[in-house]
C-alpha cells in the first residue's frame, strides 16, 4: 500500500459523494484485501486527510448527525466522514 494508492482510493470516493463518505469493514479488508496492520494504518491516513480538508470523521460505535438525523457507526462500518457545512 502507498499513499499514492491511498490518495487515489479517497478521490474515488469523493467522486462518488463528496458529502459523506464511508469505508465498512468488507471494503476495506476484504475489497482491497488489506491486513489487520494496513488496514489500521490505511484508515489513519485517509482520516488525517479528511480532517485535513473540512470533514468530521467518526468511527465505530460513534454517533454522528447528518442532514438532521441521528446515526451510529455500526460494528461493520469502519470509517464515516461527513463534510462540514462551511466547508461545502
Amino acid at each position: 500500500m502507498t499513499l499514492e494508492f491511498v490518495d487515489n482510493y479517497l478521490n474515488a470516493k469523493l467522486a462518488q459523494n463528496r458529502e459523506i463518505v464511508k469505508f465498512s469493514f468488507y471494503e476495506v479488508r476484504m475489497k482491497l484485501n488489506l491486513s489487520e496492520e494496513d488496514s489500521i494504518t490505511f484508515l489513519s491516513l485517509i482520516s488525517q486527510k479528511l480532517m485535513n480538508t473540512g470533514y468530521l470523521v467518526y468511527k465505530t460505535g460513534e454517533e454522528y448527525t447528518y442532514k438532521g438525523k441521528n446515526f451510529k457507526i455500526q460494528e461493520n462500518e469502519l470509517l464515516v466522514a461527513i463534510l462540514k457545512e462551511e466547508a461545502q
